[in-house]
């Protein structure tokens, strides 16, 4: 890789030129990512698209007055502390994040006119400082582009319509997925583990099944959950995300009220486990009201009746 520094000053306009050509095509990626269920930002992303190489024709235009026609390929990662783009190529990613690509065309355009004022501050010769000094203009040019862009195309009707719309596959996504495996592991694990815990009267023993309990539910909701549906249709993301979530969730709600009896005091253990558990239906209760528009009163009480039944049933079972 050869230093910045040493390039000259064909190379660096050279890189200039690439350098526009590879972000109008990162922004061309992130336009059809979104254009199904982002329209206005899609339209934003082809604008600056369009920008981009409308800025590689001026640059290519210029160049070809002072060098002539041969451009020498040369990239970012040829040139020892360029900009790296090292994060998994996100442009083409499925489904793409609308606020996850917002901030990557930030960070590319303030990252690019950094870099461009930096190197212009060690750069010896007074033409490279000047060319530098250029693209760092051009690139604060292209942020306060974006900007107008959002500004005019983005208005706070189509803003409010797509954040709804992240909000709602963040739900799909995400929320759904989560809260069913902390609903699973939060109740269905009650049974067994008071069960254990009144049969034998062992802290030791009671978590040992409770940890069983938890793992193996678990391991059961996340292929369940990964199995059940692809998301090529209904838009809830890829079988391995949301099973993943599903599944770590559901561990969670079971080891919640399972490692209090890592206490040894029978009595105070259970204690302890029994407020764990109000404390997670308290949060399923919540999560429901907050994400999926239900009374809190209403998910409460079909949370607690739901938990305090299983409950009861492991209490009974443990204690014939």
């Amino acid at each position: 890789m050869k230093r910045f520094a040493d390039l000259t000053e064909q190379e660096v306009l050279a890189l200039a030129i690439t350098n526009e050509e590879e972000d109008s095509r990162i922004y061309r990626g992130f336009a059809e990512g979104l254009r199904a269920q982002f329209p206005s930002s899609a339209k934003v992303f082809d604008e600056m698209a369009e920008e981009e190489v409308h800025h590689r024709t001026m640059l290519f235009d210029l160049y070809r007055k002072k060098f002539g026609d041969y451009l020498p390929l040369i990239r970012r990662q040829d040139v020892k502390g360029f900009i790296q783009h090292k994060s998994a190529p996100l442009w083409l990613m499925r489904p793409l994040g609308l606020e996850d690509v917002r901030k990557f065309a930030e960070n590319m355009e303030f990252e690019a006119e950094r870099f461009y004022r930096k190197a212009a501050e060690t750069a010896r010769d007074a033409s490279v400082r000047q060319l530098l000094i250029e693209l760092a203009e051009a690139e604060a040019g292209h942020e306060s582009l974006a900007h107008k862009l959002s500004q005019t195309i983005l208005d706070k009707g189509a803003r409010e319509k797509e954040d709804e719309t992240a909000r709602r596959m963040f739900v799909l996504q995400y929320v759904q997925p989560g809260l069913a495996g902390l609903m699973d592991g939060s109740v269905s694990t009650l049974a067994p583990l008071f069960a254990a815990a009144f049969a034998t009267h062992d802290t030791w023993a009671t978590f040992l099944v409770g940890m069983a309990a938890s793992v193996g539910a678990g391991i059961s909701m996340g292929f369940a959950e990964a199995l059940s549906d692809d998301g090529s249709l209904t838009g809830r993301g890829t079988p391995w995300l949301r099973g993943t979530v599903c599944g770590v969730m559901t561990a969670i709600g079971g080891l919640g009220h399972t490692l209090p009896y890592l206490i040894p005091h029978f009595v105070t253990a259970t204690a302890v486990s029994i407020v764990v558990v109000a404390i997670e239906l308290a949060a399923i209760s919540w999560i429901r009201t907050r994400f999926m528009d239900t009374p809190f009163l209403q998910a409460a009480f079909q949370v607690v009746v739901g938990g305090v039944l299983v409950f009861i049933a492991g209490i009974l079972i443990g204690s014939s």
